[in-house]
């Protein structure tokens, strides 16, 4: 008698059922779960540098925030720091000031580098030269550069104050005036406000050039992955280059628009020339306002309150442009 069992697969060759072999199914890794794998690997430095180095630091300046110190020994305060802070006289100046700073910034860097980019990408002679004399200025100011500018006695800084106020260092060297604005704008009915603003961006030229760097990388990094086939089909069809640039280029780059935005504002706020994260340091080092009253809780609650809002910021910037980003779909 044949015992009964399962053939998965039978042939009949001279009468003789023949079992097909039977094949192992592996296991096979989707692309998708690949390349997540290789992101958190990529990230992994960073991940255990921020839960072993940088978490601990931020448990204890919170902690800081809500004590009074008297030498070593805390005393429990609750929110009584941060109302005395943000009645602060001096913190409200400045903070007040940065702002202000911050609003005038952010659309100068951002539409500068954005014109810079695309005048970049073009082809020309010596366009490589050109893109690492732009970069120059952010090379400056890395930690290496920067620390041997002070070691040298900031000649570094007094070049760049030589460029922006001339040699005698009287504002008479400006580049223009609010008077050679006001006459340029004189029929066109423009507010004083606007001059103001205007004449201010042209005299700061030097410093917005050497704080674009970085977004005209991101901007040119844009621009080269835009297919040269849509081009070519709105070239075909007539297009001149002023709708080819609002209609392709501007659309298209608008997500690094939203990006350059949220890295000008970090940037802007956490720079070593902001006047909050110089009077944060002072109340650390030296006391500041708060010099009788324990420098050490205060330092930390001034932090505290200029992330939550520098936070606050970055997600009103991002609701306001998310509107206007255009995605394109890879279907």
């Amino acid at each position: 008698m044949k015992k009964k069992g399962k053939v998965s697969l039978a042939s009949v060759e001279g009468g003789a059922a023949v079992a097909a072999p039977k094949t192992k199914r592996r296991k096979s890794v989707s692309l998708d779960k690949k390349k997540a794998k290789a992101g958190w690997l990529f990230v992994l430095p960073f991940v255990l540098g921020f839960v072993l180095v940088y978490l601990p630091i931020i448990k204890d300046s919170i902690i800081y925030s809500f004590n009074s110190y008297t030498g070593n020994r805390a005393t429990w305060v609750g929110i009584e720091n941060y109302k005395t802070v943000l009645t602060n006289s001096g913190v409200i100046q400045t903070l007040t000031g940065s702002l202000k700073d911050l609003l005038l910034d952010i659309p100068a860097i951002v539409i500068f580098s954005l014109f810079m980019a695309v005048m970049l990408n073009q082809k020309m002679l010596g366009r490589a030269a050109f893109r690492a004399i732009f970069f120059i200025p952010v090379i400056l100011s890395t930690g290496l550069i920067d620390e041997i500018n002070h070691t040298e006695g900031g000649i570094i800084s007094n070049m760049e104050e030589s460029v922006n106020t001339g040699s005698t260092g009287s504002s008479a060297t400006d580049i223009i005036g609010a008077a050679d604005i006001a006459k340029l704008f004189s029929s066109m009915q423009i507010g004083t406000g606007l001059v103001e603003y205007v004449t201010g961006l042209v005299n700061e030229i030097y410093g917005i050039i050497n704080r674009s760097g970085v977004q005209m990388l991101i901007f040119l990094a844009g621009l080269q992955s835009i297919s040269p086939a849509i081009y070519e089909s709105c070239s075909i069809d007539g297009a001149t280059a002023w709708e080819t640039f609002w209609k392709i280029t501007f659309p298209m780059i608008s997500p690094m628009i939203l990006v350059n935005a949220i890295y000008t504002v970090i940037d802007s706020f956490t720079g070593s020339g902001n006047a909050m994260m110089n009077k944060i340091y002072d109340i650390a080092t030296n006391g500041g306002d708060f010099a009788n009253s324990g420098s050490r809780a205060f330092s930390s609650t001034l932090g505290w309150i200029y992330f939550a809002i520098v936070i606050a910021i970055i997600g009103v910037v991002t609701a306001v442009l998310s509107a206007y980003i255009f995605y394109q779909r890879r279907d």
